[in-house]
């Protein structure tokens, strides 16, 4: 997703996931990528996790790491999973690519006692400044494609986020906003984040 500062991003986006997730949890990694983070949170975190993703590439590097992981398409529910079956289910970097970003959400919940969803802001100034004075779909640093191979199908911003959680009777536990280089969680930022933050993070959970 970031062309620009990748792997500060990227290092910070892991740290970030590793404070949130506890001890010891069961975690299910939805678009696990490489499985690096994964990986990062079994070591640092001691979790009992597994992946899942569509790439045979990023399934293989997966295996390479000892990981257990899945091939699978996510825009096809978690069927083969239960209920409540993890403490954490994370979807990080992948809401925006997915055909179905409510349904998934839905069914994390489902499988899921928490969730954790992390997505590029575009509420984010940069893209707003982009398509008012140029007149046609930003590329920027968080937005790098064009409008024609963006791998992007669901573009959305913090206050879309809220909004939905609103309608579908979700509650936001915490909220963490990527903004000027680094992750800040106080409440100063809540209200200036669908602006200023690159980058938004949500634990997130089914109302009672």
């Amino acid at each position: 997703m970031f062309n620009q500062n990748t792997s500060s991003f990227n290092r910070a986006d892991r740290e970030i996931l590793c404070q949130i997730v506890p001890q010891n949890a069961h975690v299910l990694d939805l678009g696990c990528g490489d499985g690096t983070l994964l990986a990062e949170l079994m070591e640092r975190k001691k979790v009992t996790g597994r992946g899942i993703d569509i790439d045979e590439r990023n399934i293989i590097q997966c295996i390479e790491r000892g990981l257990s992981v899945t091939q699978s398409d996510l825009d096809k529910g978690l069927v083969d999973y239960p209920d409540n079956a993890y403490d954490y289910v994370i979807l990080n970097q992948t809401l925006q690519v997915i055909m179905k970003p409510d349904h998934i959400i839905r069914e994390m919940l489902r499988v899921g006692k928490s969730g954790i969803v992390g997505f590029p802001n575009f509420g984010h100034w940069r893209p707003r400044f982009s398509l008012f004075f140029d007149g046609k779909m930003p590329k920027i640093p968080t937005l790098p494609f064009e409008w024609y191979n963006t791998p992007n199908i669901h573009l959305l911003t913090i206050r879309d986020f809220r909004d939905f959680c609103r309608r579908e009777n979700i509650t936001i536990i915490r909220e963490e906003y990527f903004i000027a280089g680094s992750w800040r969680h106080m409440p100063f930022w809540r209200p200036l984040a669908n602006l200023l933050a690159v980058h938004g993070m949500f634990v997130i959970r089914k109302s009672a």
